[in-house]
């Protein structure tokens, strides 16, 4: 098995996607979500905000449009999830 991960994220779609959408993405300001937000319900809210988004600024039957969900497949939503519920944990500790 080949070794994929990417600057300590899962791989680089995982790492691009929480760099380019999510960077400074609040769940608890941005989504509306509560401090007992699991990461499995804040990794679908993510999963379907990003496509959404795509969808939104895309032609759905374009080819860019279809390399670009075929890459978001790729995201491993529930560690960029687990990592925003750190990251504002911590924050709220300081």
């Amino acid at each position: 098995m080949t070794n994929t991960d990417y600057n300590g994220w899962t791989n680089y779609a995982t790492w691009r996607v929480n760099l380019e959408i999510f960077d400074g993405f609040d769940p608890y300001c941005d989504a509306g979500f509560d401090s007992d937000v699991t990461a499995y319900d804040l990794s679908q809210y993510l999963k379907e905000y990003a496509e959404e988004h795509l969808a939104h600024n895309a032609d759905d039957q374009s080819l860019a449009y279809s390399y670009a969900m075929a890459f978001l497949a790729d995201v491993n939503w529930y560690e960029i999830a687990e990592h925003m519920i750190k990251e504002y944990s911590e924050e709220e500790s300081v």
